[in-house]
């Protein structure tokens, strides 16, 4: 793919989908640097296994909640490369739990999270990204902030207005030449779904039109192609990697 900005910024990149993000980025020449907020080892690691492939990455530890931390993160990236050309919103978390149990903290710690750290990376970004009227943000929410799903009333709300956001951004930014998209994924195995149960698995794969969990690779490569040159005239769509399981 083509890119025509230099580095991009991964939150949530020391593993999982964020750091097959960070690693398949870095494989079509960009710059990236790669977040974290408890991982030290794990974000070096990714970084490690980047530059073994010839690629090029920089560790930055910060917590996407914190918002001052946030806007120091973007100003020593614009320090270190006089720009920020791509930003990837991938951090977040789930507290799942009835909704009739769910305590408000619980609520608003994943809003906080998926929601309002995402707003505070597209906000700074535009800031950055204009004043050389060009950019693209990709923004990782969810199918569940489509379809909603029992037992995660906060993750919905959190991701569906991940969704609705970035539509925002999009209009706002345009006459700046920053492009703002998402990706939901469905179910891709990683970590949290190699614990599942064969049962379990299969009761979800049976709903699934390719009978099969997807790969974060996959997610990877769809990110990638909505922040390069090929998806140049695209900006505030969401972009569905799920196998067919949510196709409205």
């Amino acid at each position: 793919m083509k890119f025509s900005g230099t580095n991009v910024l991964v939150t949530g990149a020391s593993r999982g989908i964020g750091a097959e993000i960070a690693k398949t980025l870095a494989a079509f020449g960009l710059k990236v640097w790669v977040n974290y907020r408890s991982g030290a080892a794990e974000a070096d690691a990714v970084k490690e296994a980047i530059e073994a492939a010839g690629g090029c990455a920089a560790v930055i530890g910060f917590d996407v909640t914190d918002e001052a931390a946030f806007i120091d993160a973007m100003k020593t990236i614009v320090d270190s490369d006089g720009e920020l050309s791509y930003l990837v919103n991938n951090a977040g978390i789930t507290k799942d739990k009835l909704a009739l149990r769910m305590k408000t903290e619980d609520f608003m710690a994943v809003i906080n999270a998926n929601l309002t750290s995402a707003f505070i990376g597209c906000r700074e970004s535009m800031k950055v990204m204009r004043k050389k009227k060009f950019g693209s943000v990709v923004n990782i929410a969810s199918i569940v902030g489509e379809t909603g799903n029992g037992g995660q009333t906060n993750y919905a709300a959190s991701k569906g207005g991940v969704i609705a956001m970035t539509k925002s951004f999009a209009i706002e930014a345009a006459t700046s030449g920053i492009r703002y998209n998402t990706v939901t994924p469905g179910f891709i195995a990683t970590e949290m779904t190699e614990v599942l149960s064969d049962d379990v698995k299969k009761s979800f794969t049976d709903n699934i039109p390719m009978n099969r969990f997807g790969n974060a690779s996959e997610v990877a490569e769809a990110t990638a192609f909505l922040l390069s040159d090929h998806a140049s005239y695209i900006t505030g769509e969401t972009l569905k990697v799920n196998g067919g399981l949510n196709m409205a």
